[in-house]
């Protein structure tokens, strides 16, 4: 059985595991819900709030669009949100802990590890940037 396939949208090449996880979540946090036409129920409230002050309101906004937009991802579980930057001009970023489930697309829950990434940008678009495992505490 499969572990989650797909395809590099740079390189074209197989990707798979982790590193598909990874650009699945990068999509998710970059596309408005209705946006994919054949889609529409893929996406999030992220981009919704690019270009808003960063006041605290606006963070916990923030946090609850990412809470529910890897509700969509089931190979992944939030673990904890935690802030890193905030300027002025809008731009932000946060820490992304996760409990990695590789086979959850195929209903089986059971954790394979933790996972971290990092959620930064402003303006037109945010990155996701894979930081890998994480040492449990």
């Amino acid at each position: 059985m499969s572990i989650g396939v797909g395809t590099n949208r740079e390189t074209g090449a197989r990707l798979e595991g982790w590193p598909h996880v990874a650009q699945a979540l990068g999509d998710i946090f970059t596309t408005r819900y209705g946006e994919r036409v054949m889609r529409r129920y893929l996406g999030s409230l992220v981009p919704n709030l690019l270009g808003e002050n960063m006041v605290p309101e606006t963070f916990v906004k923030f946090f609850a669009a990412v809470g529910v937009a890897l509700e969509q991802e089931p190979r992944v579980k939030l673990i904890k949100v935690t802030p890193l930057s905030v300027a002025r001009d809008g731009r932000a970023g946060v820490r992304i802990e996760l409990e990695y489930r590789p086979r959850g697309h195929l209903g089986d829950f059971t954790p394979a590890g933790r996972k971290r990434v990092i959620l930064s940008g402003a303006g037109p678009r945010y990155d996701v940037t894979d930081e890998g495992d994480v040492e449990l505490d």
